[in-house]
């Protein structure tokens, strides 16, 4: 969902400023109201600054003001660097003045306690009845790098400005975010934005984000993100820098209980599931960064490299050890590493023919004997190999001034000759190497793995920038009539739904039982009917393989009882018989409700192990088929699937399309349905249909 021109004009005042006032302003740029001014003076910022502080005349050389009501001219945007006490009559003051945005470094609330909630829920009570936007509170503020305005408090500005560069960088953590900023300076980064969101009483992480998506200076966004309020926003805005092919490289933290807890009381946000969080991420085609120095390392080679259009990459090496690191990182992510053609090795080999001419490419240590042999198998891999990324592994050429030819003719040349091809290559640099390759949209790295991470990291954006993004439509909700559903009540709705369903019956008497068995066909499964029971075989309320309508009485009377005996005071409605399915593959579908991400469908391998091995994966709801395939192969055991010991595959494409019908139905009834448990879904080969022989659906409370 793009954002509106509203929307949009009132982030703009926010973080692109026509004005900017200054509540609490100092003559002492040492203070927090004092360095904000400083900064927008030493950048020249070009719009008009006006300090408020009742108890100056002038402030840095400025006309000071005694408060926003009284500058009597249009306010884009204010800083507010005064105490919590003092926060509320400052938001009063600027919505009578008609301030358009507010950056709030003030802190004391939500992140204190209780009554720091309340007071921070009065304030965003305040600014959403005057209309105006709210970066904060708690929160160092912003950097415009390319407009020179420098919003934020921080001194470590002081000692190194950021350099200006395509790369937008957004942080819920404000230190970790001017850490984050620096790291960025210290490495060569040059930075678009700088956005610390703080407590997020207003504007979320989700809105700096969006905003950036459509930012023209912004060509990859870097995110920290400890955990988000509203899904729907956060979702509609990486779907909004998908839509602009622009990359979003997130560190989200929070991966373990521990590690959530703090996250949450860090600034007051919501953790949620981590692997809830992962799954979105992926499904957003969001590249989660594990530290710091992978957010850099993917959001650089982002910002100056080509992606690469397939999964082919070339590797060209001085060593056969580096080469053989390259090849198996490559695998471990997926990329492909396809041999050369044999005659193009031939022709490697009359070169060297103690070389490895097979892919990788090892021209060994000859390279400096014969300095024109390293460009001349990168035109023989590039010209037979089909190749749309290569990496190439240098040593210490990088710094060696006699070799210099290797890193700047050899890469120019190849460059101007393959526009979009995507190259790393991996060496140790000085400045002007380095400079120049990257002038070239070479990438450079000290870390072959760290190259192969990168190439694989852009092919991965590629991939998802050419999906095909429709809207997805939804069926009617339905109505529930109880909390909680019987397997019978729950077969019919999932059915009506298109997800395929074993065919059975539910019975009141034993003698029902019977005929309901022999009009099926035997074998038959019998178990018992009733929406107080979630789990029937942890009663004893579950009889399979039952032969003949002797063993099917039998049965109906031993599993009502033993249900009575071990769920005293559950309503007991009888028994469903069923057809027994077989030659097929236990699997389990289900849906939980995330409380960030509302409605979210999971798939894995089924049976009464499926809460021990803990193979599944997530999806928010609703999604399409394509995307239900590539969550079933994402689970460990996909091989299973596939067929083992003598085993036949199985229709996957009936396990996507029962995925993509629950997303669907779940995401429709998201405002009824707290959870549906679908174990086991039987898929089963070509030609034998699949289908859901149980089933659970709970309402919302």
């Amino acid at each position: 969902m793009p954002l509106s021109s509203s929307q949009r004009a009132a982030l703009d005042a926010l973080f692109n400023p026509a004005s900017i006032a200054v509540v609490g302003a100092s003559s002492n740029p040492a203070k927090i109201g004092g360095l904000p001014v400083e900064y927008l003076l030493n950048q020249r910022y070009p719009g008009a600054i006006y300090p408020v502080n009742p108890k100056q005349d002038r402030i840095q050389g400025l006309q000071a003001w005694p408060s926003l009501r009284d500058v009597g001219a249009p306010i884009d945007m204010a800083i507010c660097a005064v105490p919590a006490s003092g926060v509320m009559s400052a938001v009063e003051d600027a919505a009578v003045a008609g301030v358009r945005s507010i950056v709030m470094f003030s802190s004391g609330f939500a992140e204190t306690g209780e009554a720091g909630r309340r007071a921070q829920n009065n304030l965003r009570a305040l600014v959403e009845e005057s209309g105006i936007r709210l970066l904060g509170p708690n929160c160092l503020g912003f950097v415009n790098n390319h407009q020179r305005i420098y919003a934020t408090f921080t001194p470590a500005l002081k000692i190194a400005a950021p350099l200006r560069g395509n790369i937008g960088l957004i942080s819920q953590s404000g230190a970790f975010g001017i850490f984050a900023l620096m790291l960025a300076q210290r490495r060569g980064l040059g930075v678009s934005h700088f956005v610390s969101t703080g407590n997020e009483a207003d504007i979320e992480l989700a809105d700096a984000l969006a905003w950036q998506a459509l930012d023209p200076a912004t060509s990859v966004i870097l995110c920290y993100l400890e955990g988000a309020r509203d899904g729907d926003k956060l979702c509609a805005a990486l779907e909004l820098a998908r839509a602009q092919r622009k990359p979003v490289v997130m560190c989200k933290v929070g991966r373990t209980t521990q590690g959530a807890a703090a996250a949450a009381s860090h600034t007051a946000s919501l953790a949620g599931c981590d692997e809830i969080y992962d799954a979105v991420l992926r499904q957003y085609g969001v590249y989660r960064a594990n530290d710091i120095h992978e957010l850099f390392d993917i959001g650089y080679a982002c910002s100056v490299a080509p992606m690469p259009a397939s999964d082919a990459l070339g590797i060209v090496s001085i060593s056969g050890g580096a080469g053989v690191l390259m090849v198996d990182e490559a695998h471990r992510l997926g990329l492909s590493v396809p041999a050369l053609p044999q005659a193009a090795q031939q022709v490697i080999l009359e070169r060297v023919p103690f070389a490895s001419a097979v892919n990788p490419v090892d021209i060994t240590g000859q390279v400096l004997n014969d300095t024109a042999l390293l460009g001349d198998a990168v035109d023989t891999m590039l010209a037979h190999g089909g190749y749309d990324a290569l990496v190439s592994f240098q040593a210490v050429t990088g710094i060696s001034t006699q070799h210099r030819p290797l890193v700047t003719d050899l890469w120019a040349r190849v460059r101007a000759a393959h526009p979009e091809l995507t190259v790393a290559v991996v060496s140790i640099f000085d400045e002007a190497n380095r400079e120049f390759l990257e002038a070239q949209r070479c990438l450079t790295f000290e870390e072959p793995a760290a190259a192969v991470r990168a190439i694989a990291a852009l092919h991965g954006f590629r991939r998802h920038f050419e999906r095909a993004a429709a809207p997805i439509a939804l069926p009617e909700p339905v109505t529930l009539h109880s909390a909680r559903l019987d397997e019978a009540a729950a077969l019919q709705l999932l059915a009506a739904a298109d997800i395929p369903v074993v065919q059975s019956r539910a019975v009141s008497t034993a003698g029902e039982a019977a005929a309901a068995a022999a009009a099926a066909g035997f074998p038959v499964a019998l178990k018992v009917l009733s929406a107080d029971i979630a789990h029937k075989s942890d009663v004893g309320g579950v009889a399979l393989h039952l032969a003949d309508e002797a063993a099917v009485r039998a049965a109906f009377e031993r599993v009502t009882q033993n249900a009575a005996r071990a769920v005293p005071g559950a309503r007991i409605d009888g028994a469903l018989v069923a057809p027994m399915i077989g030659n097929g593959v236990e699997c389990i579908l289900g849906v939980t409700r995330d409380p960030v991400f509302g409605p979210v469908v999971m798939f894995g391998l089924g049976g009464i192990l499926v809460e021990v091995l803990k193979d599944v994966t997530f999806r928010r709801a609703p999604f399409d088929l394509a995307e239900a395939h590539r969550m079933i192969r994402e689970i460990r055991g996909w091989p299973v699937l596939g067929g083992v010991r003598g085993q036949p595959a199985v229709d996957v494409d009936a396990i996507a399309e029962a995925l993509a019908a629950l997303s669907r139905f779940a995401a429709a009834n998201a405002d009824t349905i707290e959870s549906i448990d679908i174990n086991p879904f039987i898929a089963r080969p070509h030609g034998q249909p699949a289908c859901a022989v149980d089933a659970l659906i709970v309402a919302r409370a």
